[in-house]
């Protein structure tokens, strides 16, 4: 027994040799940054000596030995101690925030596109002095605080840099902590290029295919496209001639909801409709999925009429037709179309889906975890789904923060589709993050998967990060002490 704990001290002694010498290279090293270089001495001091293992059991001296956990941090003393954030020009506007801890370690998250940051900045209060680890426990907390569509930012940001530091602080990936990977890469689809001509259009979807490499589309087919063709719509000229879905007072035509317009779509319209998509698909072909969005704000049955018209194209799907809300009429275009139906992108929470998931109102859903719930809520949200047959979709529009969440979580759900990439022609949008793997962020057609490394797997780079702010803050991960008082009682109950 003596020659056997003789011979495991020795090899310890080894082993401890390297060590040592591989901890002094990487604090020698000019890349290492100061917060690794000070964890690094932190640890060499702080850390068990070999000659320890002699007061050990055999078994003891094994465990230690071999054991594999690298302790990136001190999980059960980790404190919240600040949230900042920096708003780049992307999608309109994207805040990114910032979780701060006592030890140095820090998570990133994302406030969805086109919302305000101050949606996440009022939960600090909640949240300060926490451990970070417990996400769950404080994803309950905060969650009362969001709402549909971009009000849930906030909250699904939050979670989103939680689930960045607990993996970090237990050096892990976040597919990991949601219980394990389906897939090493993610498929990705991505909008089809504008076009003026079919010539043009050939050579831009051959360098979204063959040079981009991807293999699923997405394209609009709007009733905007019928502008100044007469004959094509019933009732426009009331709403100014226009059809613009994105801004306008609260009784314009891009906030009143789809069955009080009274738009129709005339034979001739729903023609020229299917004719763009007809040449899409000639170009194409018929082994690449193509979905379909933003078709503009009509009733239920004209929803049918155009969704019949396009059967025969084989769309992948026809998204939000109608408002999310209307469950009844979603299984109506469902049972009444060949093509599948899609919503989800501005749904709360997984009660949010129950409705439509239960009533099977639409084939696939389209969760965007920016506004679901964030990773854990909207890998719930798609095992519900895949319990009652329905796939899930991804929607996605923000920055690679946001994107790389999405990619986690969309590796943890087994009935996962394609995950949107709506800044695919950006040129400088990969460039404001570096993975900590050395992976390619993208890599023809897929996202690859962060198969070690730690947390989302990326970092900012701060001085690309800063060439993309928002013009009208400049601010850059500033200290948000305003935030820091809570001033309410938030129990929902008595």
């Amino acid at each position: 027994m003596k020659s056997i704990l003789k011979q495991i001290i020795a090899s310890n002694k080894e082993v401890e040799k390297a060590e040592k010498l591989a901890v002094q290279t990487e604090i020698s090293n000019p890349a290492t940054k100061d917060s690794r270089r000070n964890f690094l001495r932190k640890s060499a001091v702080g850390g068990i000596a070999l000659g320890s293992f002699m007061s050990m059991s055999i078994e003891d001296t094994v465990a230690q030995a071999t054991s594999k956990v690298n302790r990136a941090s001190k999980p059960s003393e980790l404190k919240i101690t600040d949230i900042r954030y920096c708003v780049i020009q992307n999608v309109g506007r994207t805040p990114i925030i910032r979780i701060d801890t006592n030890q140095g370690i820090y998570g990133l998250g994302e406030v969805r596109d086109g919302a305000d940051e101050r949606y996440a900045l009022m939960l600090k209060s909640r949240l300060l002095g926490e451990n970070p680890c417990n996400v769950e426990m404080l994803f309950k907390t905060i969650k009362q605080f969001g709402m549909h569509g971009r009000q849930a930012g906030g909250v699904c940001g939050v979670e989103m840099a939680l689930w960045d530091l607990c993996g970090k602080a237990y050096n892990v990936p976040c597919w990991q902590l949601l219980g394990g990977r389906y897939r090493d890469k993610v498929r990705l689809y991505a909008d089809t290029p504008e076009f003026e001509s079919l010539d043009e259009f050939k050579q831009k979807i051959k360098f979204r295919t063959e040079t981009q490499g991807y293999t699923w589309l997405k394209m609009d087919i709007s009733i905007g496209m019928l502008k100044g063709k007469e004959g094509s719509v019933v009732n426009n000229k009331v709403w100014g001639g226009g059809f613009s879905q994105w801004s306008g007072d609260y009784n314009s035509y891009a906030n009143t909801k789809h069955p009080f317009t009274a738009i129709q779509i005339t034979p001739k319209g729903l023609e020229e409709m299917a004719k763009v998509v007809e040449d899409v698909r000639s170009i194409v072909g018929y082994e690449m999925p193509i979905s379909s969005d933003h078709y503009g704000h009509f009733d239920l049955n004209n929803a049918i009429r155009l969704g019949k018209a396009l059967d025969k194209y084989r769309l992948a799907w026809l998204e939000d037709m109608v408002p999310w809300q209307y469950t009844d009429q979603w299984k109506q275009i469902s049972e009444a179309l060949d093509t599948p139906t899609l919503t989800g992108e501005d749904i709360f929470l997984k009660e949010g889906f129950q409705p439509l998931i239960e009533a099977r109102a639409v084939d696939i859903i389209h969760p965007d975890l920016a506004s679901s719930g964030g990773l854990l809520e909207t890998k719930r949200i798609g095992d519900y789904a895949e319990d009652h047959g329905i796939a899930m979709a991804m929607h996605f529009a923000g920055s690679p923060v946001s994107f790389m969440a999405n990619v986690h979580c969309a590796a943890a759900t087994q009935n996962f589709l394609a995950l949107e990439h709506h800044s695919v022609d950006v040129p400088w949008w990969e460039s404001i993050v570096k993975t900590t793997d050395g992976r390619k962020l993208i890599e023809k057609g897929y996202a690859n998967v962060p198969l070690e490394a730690p947390g989302l797997g990326i970092e900012l780079v701060d001085e690309e990060v800063k060439k993309h702010l928002t013009p009208k803050d400049k601010s850059y991960f500033a200290p948000t002490d305003q935030w820091n008082d809570k001033r309410s009682h938030d129990r929902l109950w008595s």
